[in-house]
């Protein structure tokens, strides 16, 4: 990956495992750049076109898949927060804040968010949603 896409995502890990990849708003590069590796569950990056390009008609084939686990992709919209995130043992490994743009990967680990101020975060996970609290607080 360049240096200059390096230089805009920072990746929290823990013992040598990731948990989370914060990728700032000014990140826009010029070619597209995938920023997961292609084993992960959840996959994230910018896919580039010039003007007059075309993504072509297509559907996605039915492909069974095993996943354990939830990842999980925000995109501030808007306002100010502070991430927090926990290793599997819940404890702290890292705050940073959040602004318009910028965009949270969680591949492992926990995390909480304080705002400060009202904020609005658009939210993509895999589903299905089963109704079941699939998450653990601490």
């Amino acid at each position: 990956m360049k240096a200059e896409i390096q230089d805009k995502i920072e990746r929290i890990l823990w013992d040598g495992i990731p948990l989370c990849y914060l990728i700032r708003s000014e990140l826009v590069p010029t070619e597209t750049t995938f920023l997961t590796p292609p084993e992960w569950k959840q996959q994230v990056g910018y896919v580039v076109y010039c003007a007059g390009g075309e993504i072509a008609r297509h559907v996605h084939r039915s492909i069974e898949r095993k996943l354990i686990g939830t990842s999980e992709v925000l995109v501030v919209k808007k306002g100010h927060c502070l991430i927090d995130i926990y290793n599997d043992n819940h404890k702290l490994v890292a705050t940073r804040d959040l602004f318009p743009g910028d965009i949270m990967l969680m591949v492992g680990g926990g995390h909480g968010f304080r705002m400060l101020e009202d904020t609005v975060l658009l939210e993509i996970k895999q589903g299905p949603y089963t109704g079941l609290d699939e998450k653990e607080r601490f």
